[in-house]
């Protein structure tokens, strides 16, 4: 019934219900207070109302956002306490006394100093935001003053209001009191504390405390990408959950040969950016975006399909390439949209057959196999965790956009899973990491997800207590204690290194201050697999965990793992290159057989029905290998689904960025030459052929080898600036 309440209520927390129900109830008990009246009733209410508003206020809940969309916002809420005390003070037999006037006139000044309060603070927000955000990005060439004092623009709202405790504290005690000399004084402070709050705010809109304008940044960063001629570019757009899609990118746009760069279209996107010495261009304005210099690049990189792609599909001065987020079997890795790119680059064999059993209209020659870089930090299964019980990680996905039963197997499998799990005659440990978007649609999902967490904290507390692991966790002790120090240590040096969460500066100031530091990263990334280290280190292997948020990341969970169970996702694909044992649950009741034949990467899968009823299968295969049938098959699939060990994904992935920016560049010497050859005047025709360019001549110009099929004009290209 209480998380029924919580969710109804949107609240996050019981805490926060508990506190939303105060709310709710102690402004009717102010409101009987000053009617009855009762000072000390009305006092002890008025209390109960602050401390509740200010604790939903700090733990951001959703229900205070909502409040303001009924006329209930923050604002209204003060108001209908100050009335009330007025109309305490009247009920009180004051009504002609001049405290009750003074009061009166305190709280129309104090509402008349919002409304310049609050158009400075908006405008200052309004003026220190920038047309762009930015990292590792010089922007040395316009000045970008300090932020104003965190004091003044934090939570300004609640600040400026909050003042009003003085009046209310001081009309209060005269009227228990009799002294009105009390009253006036406290309604003295807070009209004096908040005329003090607005002019501290003024000094702050000069034009010297404001960022420049809009066409002055744009500029800059014009200047900046004709200095650093960007040459293959990655391009994402998402909500700020989907930050992982962009993330998993990072390492290879490191590594990729040219000059990368980075380019995203939400503030969101950015604030959940990870580390990375690649510099870093958010344009959230679509015409921004379209009047930046982009001719450099040669190539762009997509990770998702979203409608702001087009936004940058539009130049064909670059080449397009779909790379996706992941390697699935689902329907979104056969997207009818994926043939408005130039390219689509698939992990192996798989994805192109995938493409044409789909026939969506992705030729089969616009597909090329590079591999998945990412996965280089998953260890392989001779590198098995080697404790004395195996470790299955349950990891699956979430609940998507539909309420398919084949989406995710928390619904009708998860808690069989986890309890056959926990509850096997061989004892396993559980590591439980769901998707990040868990519940974020299906509420159903969400209580699921909840009582698996209770179900694993329950197994790992009463282990915890079992006298079978006691002298495990005994000799261990030292040892954990030692990883939590080291822990402390790692993380203290971490936020030592990153700044931690500063409140203090705003986007302006984070993009001036950022520069590229590519021995940092280098640190950072040492710091993350110490700190990865001393995470597993911190518990003991027998103890049943639940992984959520970004560390440790799920390749880590992969490596610390003897076996998963999973549903259809990238995360199966993903598994497959460590060689392990898998399961997958089959929870569209599809069996077996059709569920092999409709989803490639459960071939070499146990599957499992919605009872879970073969997870045995699964835990014989991970305590004995010789009862491992489906090995060979795994490493089938593996080269398969993700393509050769040799060369690395990284040199196959370098070598298809290389190869198709040198397409990139035959097509616009190619345009070149034929619009400033004798015809160059007119558009260029395709029913006329136009004059070509020999291979020697492109040689030329691009200084490399052309190939063949790229000496042709790409007459969709050329016809028109936007492709289709």
């Amino acid at each position: 019934m209480i998380s029924t309440a919580i969710r109804v209520a949107r609240v996050g927390s019981g805490a926060e219900l508990a506190a939303a129900l105060l709310l709710g109830v102690s402004f009717p008990c102010v409101m009987l207070a000053a009617i009855i009246p009762n000072l000390w009733f009305f006092a002890a209410a008025a209390a109960l109302t602050y401390l509740a508003d200010t604790f939903l206020h700090q733990r951001g809940s959703y229900l205070v956002n909502r409040l303001a969309k009924v006329r209930a916002g923050l604002s209204i809420r003060f108001l209908i306490r100050q009335m009330l005390l007025v109309l305490l003070i009247a009920r009180m037999g004051l009504g002609e006394n001049r405290l009750f006037y003074s009061t009166v006139v305190a709280v129309l000044v104090f509402y008349a100093l919002q409304a310049p309060h609050g158009a400075i603070v908006t405008l200052l927000r309004l003026r220190r935001r920038l047309p762009v955000v930015t990292r590792n990005i010089d922007l040395s060439a316009i000045r970008i003053p300090d932020a104003p004092a965190n004091w003044l623009l934090n939570r300004s709202a609640e600040k400026m209001l909050h003042l009003d405790i003085f009046a209310v504290a001081g009309v209060l005690a005269a009227l228990e009191t009799g002294r009105n000399s009390l009253g006036y004084a406290g309604l003295a402070v807070t009209l004096g504390l908040a005329v003090v709050y607005v002019v501290a705010l003024m000094p702050s809109l000069r034009p010297s405390r404001l960022v420049p304008k809009a066409e002055k940044v744009l500029a800059a960063v014009d200047h900046w990408l004709a200095d650093y001629k960007p040459t293959v570019m990655l391009y994402f757009s998402g909500s700020k959950e989907s930050a992982y899609q962009v993330n998993m990118w990072l390492d290879t746009m490191a590594q990729v040969e040219g000059k990368p760069l980075i380019v995203l279209r939400e503030r969101a996107i950015a604030q959940q950016l990870g580390p990375t010495a690649v510099p870093v261009l958010c344009i959230p304005g679509g015409v921004h975006l379209m009047n930046l210099d982009m001719s450099t690049v040669r190539v762009a990189l997509y990770a998702a399909n979203v409608g702001k792609n087009i936004h940058m599909l539009r130049v064909p001065t670059m080449k397009h390439v779909f790379i996706g987020h992941g390697d699935s079997d689902k329907i979104a890795s056969v997207n009818p949209y994926s043939k408005a790119y130039d390219e689509v680059w698939t992990a192996g064999r798989a994805g192109r057959d995938r493409y044409a059993l789909a026939d969506v209209g992705v030729r089969d020659a616009d597909i090329v196999e590079v591999g998945r870089p990412q996965l280089a930090p998953i260890r392989t299964a001779g590198a098995t965790t080697g404790n004395p019980i195996p470790t299955v990680l349950y990891a699956p996905t979430w609940e998507g956009w539909d309420d398919s039963p084949g989406n995710t197997s928390l619904l009708l499998a998860g808690e069989n899973i986890v309890r056959g799990l926990l509850n096997a005659e061989k004892p396993v440990r559980v590591l439980y990491k769901p998707h990040p978007f868990t519940g974020t649609r299906s509420a159903k999902a969400k209580a699921v997800h909840q009582r698996i967490v209770t179900l694993v904290e329950k197994a790992a507390t009463a282990r915890g207590t079992d006298a079978r692991w006691a002298k495990e966790g005994a000799a261990l002790r030292q040892e954990q204690a030692a990883a939590r120090a080291d822990l402390t240590r790692v993380e203290a040096r971490l936020a030592e290194l990153t700044g931690g969460p500063d409140t203090s500066r705003d986007e302006a100031e984070e993009s001036r201050d950022s520069h590229a530091d590519p021995a940092l990263q280098v640190e950072l990334a040492r710091l993350r697999d110490e700190w990865n280290a001393a995470y597993w280190r911190s518990f003991g292997w027998w103890e049943h965990r639940v992984i959520s948020g970004a560390e440790p990341r799920l390749y880590d969970c992969f490596n610390e793992s003897d076996a998963m169970v999973s549903d259809i996702s990238s995360v199966v694909s993903d598994f497959i290159a460590s060689g392990k044992p898998y399961a997958v649950a089959d929870s569209a009741g599809l069996g077996a057989e059709e569920f092999k034949r409709q989803n490639t990467a459960v071939r070499a899968a146990v599957i499992l029905s919605n009872s879970a009823g073969e997870l045995d299968e699964l835990l014989a295969a991970v305590a004995d290998p010789s009862a491992d049938r489906l090995a060979e098959e795994r490493l089938e699939l593996k080269r398969y689904l993700l393509g050769p060990d040799e060369p690395s994904s990284i040199e196959q992935f370098s070598e298809a960025v290389t190869t198709l920016a040198a397409k990139s560049q035959v097509r616009n010497v190619t345009v070149e030459h034929r619009l400033s050859g004798p015809e160059g005047a007119a558009a260029p025709d395709d029913s006329v052929p136009g004059e070509a360019l020999t291979e020697e001549d492109l040689e030329t110009e691009t200084g490399a080898r052309a190939e063949p099929e790229g000496a042709e004009p790409e007459s969709n290209d050329l016809d028109s600036p936007v492709r289709g």
